[in-house]
């Protein structure tokens, strides 16, 4: 139970961190399927409380903006953990592995970074990427930051000269 609490602090921290960078509309979109579950009207009122999440955090919205980060990072702190203590046992190990993915992503300051990513697919020549496509040279840190591609989805590719990537490809 510990570590689900502080998996909870840290999501909740996350939310917090995310809020108006370029990260967020990715740890929105997550955040809101990891507790909608497949319900599309639930995951529409999380987007809803994620967006005020976001509203309340941005500069000059708050008298004490400290304390309403924090107050913030409380409040879904708190919802994290309901959320984990309401999952069987399947389903709370499979959200533990999303939210220690959105941490990894969340964390990662100067990396490109390709988070549940949809479906690839191209045909008859084509190609298609869902996730970073880079071109080729330079090391990463030097100019180039790193890339990781994280709960990918699938990739089909059909007829020749056809590529689909679902992660990351370089040119």
């Amino acid at each position: 139970m510990e570590t689900l609490t502080a998996l909870a602090a840290a999501s909740g921290g996350a939310v917090v961190q995310a809020a108006g960078t370029d990260a967020w509309q990715a740890v929105r979109d997550r955040v809101a399927e990891l507790f909608g579950r497949d319900d599309a009207e639930r995951a529409r009122a999380e987007l809803e409380r994620l967006d005020r999440t976001a509203q309340a955090l941005e500069p000059g919205a708050a008298a004490d903006p400290e304390r309403e980060a924090l107050r913030q990072e409380g409040a879904w702190q708190g919802r994290f953990e309901s959320l984990l203590e309401s999952l069987d046992a399947a389903a709370q190990e499979r959200a533990v592995r999303d939210l220690r993915t959105l941490l990894a992503f969340v964390d990662g300051p100067g990396e490109d970074v390709a988070l549940a990513t949809g479906r690839a697919t191209a045909r008859d020549g084509g190609s298609a990427v869902t996730g970073i496509r880079r071109s080729a040279g330079g090391e990463p840190g030097a100019g180039q930051p790193t890339a990781r591609a994280l709960n990918t989805g699938d990739a089909e590719a059909s007829g020749a000269g056809s590529s689909a990537v679902s992660g990351i490809v370089t040119d």
